[in-house]
């Protein structure tokens, strides 16, 4: 099951999904800019293979909820998300708030 949420960060209502998956649960909130998602997220792959897309991700790990993700720690970032100041121990929050 695919549910698409709105997510209130400051003042903006961003898109927040969640993906029911055998034995795991995918999460992820966006922006124009970004994202941030959930342990399933491969920040290796982002910042090698696909370096010429630029992409602005972070990822936060052990969250189960919409809610978890915005207050969770981010654990790894995408170089082009460090050029946002987005950095890793940063809430969800505060880097989607950079990602405006």
């Amino acid at each position: 099951m695919v549910t698409l949420e709105p997510v209130q960060v400051g003042d903006h209502v961003l898109v927040g999904v969640e993906v029911k998956l055998p034995k795991t649960t995918l999460l992820s909130i966006s922006t124009s800019k970004g994202y941030i998602m959930c342990g399933a997220l491969d920040i290796g792959l982002l910042n090698e293979v696909l370096s010429d897309r630029q992409i602005i991700a972070a990822r936060a790990v052990g969250v189960r909820t919409i809610p978890q993700l915005l207050a969770a720690p981010l654990e790894s970032v995408t170089i082009e998300a460090e050029k946002l100041g987005i950095v890793p121990g940063m809430t969800g929050a505060e880097a989607l708030l950079l990602m405006m």
